[in-house]
C-alpha cells in the first residue's frame, strides 16, 4: 500500500515534469541549437538545464570560469550519449513507461536516503527543469533494455568460467576486503586526452571542496557503475585492475588514519583512461576455504625401503576419497583417517600450501611429516563464511560484467558512426 501511494505521488510529479517539459519546448523556439545528433537538436536550454542538474545534484561549490566550461563540456557529452541511446531505443521500438521512470526515481531517492518530494523541490530551488532528470532516467532505462535485448541471449556463462571464478574466490578467501566507489574517465578517441584530464581535474577539485562522490560519479563517470553512484560493493584487491590493486595497501592505511571516515585516491592511469576511487570500508577476510579431506598415514615405525615408491605409485592413479580406504589396505602399516570438513586455516602451513592448488579428487602426493609419510585426498572444496556468493550469484556477476563491457563498446561504436555537430 505504501509503495502504491509512493508511485502515485511520483506519477503526479512526473505529470508536473511533463508540463514543465512543454514549457521548455516553448522556450526552445526562442533558444539556439547547441548541437545536432544525427540531425536531432540539443538546444542551449537543454545544455543549461543539464549544467544546473550537475551542479545541484553533486553539491558543487566555488565554481570558477574554467570549471564552468568543463561542466558545460560534461553536460554536452552526457546529452549526446543520451540522444544516441534513445535513438537506438527508437530503432528497436522501445518505449519507457512512466511507471519505469517512477520506479527509477524512487530508487534514486532511496540511494540518497531522501524522498522524491525533496529531490523535486531541490531541483526547482536550483532552477532545474524537472524534465531534465526525467530525460536522463529515461535514457538509462531504455539503454539497459536494449543492451539486454541485443546481447542478453548471446551471453553464455560456462561451468568452466564459474569454476575459475570460484578458484579466484578461494585464492582470495583470506584477503582483506574493501568497500569501494569508483569513477572511470575514458579517453574516447585519439586527441581527447587533454579533455579527459580536465574532466578529472574538475571532479578532484569538487571532491576536495566537499561535493559528494556518488553524485559526481553519476554525472561524470563512464563506468557502468555510474548509475549506482559508482558503488561496486565489497571486493578484494585481486579483483581490481592491477593499477588500482597496487595502491590498496596505501589506501587502507589512509582509511585507518582517517578513523574510518574514508580515503580518496589520486587519479590512477589505467588502460583507456583514468580512475578515481573512494575507499569507504575495509575489513579482514570474512570467508574461509573449507576442505573435506581423507588422510593416509604410514607411521615412521612401519616405513620400509619399498613404502614410499608403493605409496607414490598408488597416489599417481588419482584415487577418489571412496577408494582411499582400499588404497591404505594395500600399503603395509598405512592408516586411513577421514578428517571430514576442516578449514584451511586449521591445518599446518606446509599442508595448506600443498592443498591450495588442488581440486576435488586430487591429492597432495607423499608428504614427509614428523609422524612419518602422509597424503591427503580432497573430497570437496568450498568457500564458507558470511556473504559467500552462490553459483547463481557468480553467474549473474559474470553476466553483468560481460554486458557492461558490450554496452560500453556499443556506445563507443554509436559515437564513432554517428553525425554529431557541436555549434559554438
Amino acid at each position: 500500500m505504501l509503495m502504491t501511494c509512493a508511485k502515485r505521488i511520483v506519477f503526479s510529479l512526473l505529470a508536473c515534469a511533463l508540463t514543465l517539459g512543454t514549457a521548455s519546448a516553448y522556450a526552445q523556439t526562442t533558444e539556439g541549437v547547441a548541437a545536432l545528433v544525427n540531425d536531432e537538436p540539443i538546444t542551449t536550454v537543454d545544455v543549461r538545464n543539464r549544467m544546473r542538474l550537475i551542479i545541484a545534484s553533486t553539491g558543487m561549490s566555488q565554481i570558477d570560469e574554467g570549471t564552468l566550461v568543463r561542466i558545460q563540456d560534461q553536460a554536452m557529452r552526457g546529452l549526446i550519449d543520451e540522444h544516441l541511446q534513445l535513438q537506438a531505443a527508437a530503432e528497436y521500438e522501445i518505449e519507457v513507461s512512466d511507471e519505469e521512470i517512477a520506479n527509477s526515481l524512487l530508487d534514486l531517492a532511496d540511494r540518497n536516503s531522501t524522498t522524491v518530494d525533496v529531490i523535486i523541490q531541490d531541483l526547482r530551488d536550483s532552477g532545474v527543469d524537472v524534465s531534465t532528470l526525467r530525460h536522463q532516467l529515461e535514457a538509462e532505462i531504455a539503454w539497459q533494455i536494449i543492451v539486454n535485448g541485443r546481447y542478453g541471449s548471446r551471453i553464455r556463462i560456462s561451468e568452466q568460467q564459474i569454476e575459475l571464478a570460484l578458484e579466484r574466490l578461494a585464492a582470495s578467501a583470506s584477503q582483506p576486503q574493501y568497500r569501494i566507489f569508483e569513477m572511470l574517465f575514458e579517453v574516447t578517441a585519439a586527441g581527447q586526452e587533454e579533455q579527459t584530464v580536465q574532466r578529472v581535474i574538475t571532479v578532484m577539485n569538487q571532491l576536495q571542496q566537499g561535493a559528494t562522490f556518488p553524485e559526481l560519479a553519476r554525472q561524470f563517470s563512464d563506468a557502468p557503475s555510474a548509475a549506482n553512484g559508482g558503488d561496486i560493493g565489497w571486493i578484494t584487491a585481486s579483483e581490481l585492475q592491477p593499477e588500482v590493486s597496487a595502491i590498496m595497501p596505501q589506501m587502507r592505511q589512509q582509511y585507518q588514519q582517517s578513523g574510518g571516515r574514508g580515503a580518496l585516491s589520486n587519479p590512477i592511469e589505467v588502460p583507456g583512461g583514468f580512475m578515481v576511487i573512494a575507499l569507504v570500508g575495509a575489513r579482514d577476510g570474512t570467508t574461509t576455504l573449507q576442505y573435506d579431506l581423507v588422510q593416509i598415514t604410514v607411521p615412521t615405525s612401519a616405513i620400509t625401503d619399498t613404502t614410499r615408491p608403493n605409496f607414490e605409485r598408488e597416489l599417481a592413479a588419482d584415487p577418489t576419497c571412496a577408494q582411499a580406504e582400499a588404497l591404505a589396505g594395500r600399503i603395509s602399516g598405512a592408516i586411513y583417517t577421514p578428517l571430514g570438513s576442516i578449514s584451511a586455516d586449521a591445518v599446518l602451513p606446509a599442508i595448506r600450501d600443498a592443498l591450495q592448488p588442488l581440486d576435488e579428487g586430487e591429492n597432495t602426493g607423499v608428504l614427509q611429516s614428523g609422524v612419518g609419510l602422509q597424503a591427503l585426498i580432497v573430497c570437496d572444496r568450498a568457500i564458507a563464511g558470511p556473504g559467500v556468493p552462490t553459483r547463481d550469484d557468480l553467474e549473474g556477476q559474470l553476466r553483468g560484467q560481460q554486458l557492461s563491457l558490450l554496452s560500453r563498446r556499443w556506445l563507443r561504436d554509436l559515437r564513432r558512426d554517428s553525425t554529431v555537430e557541436i555549434r559554438n
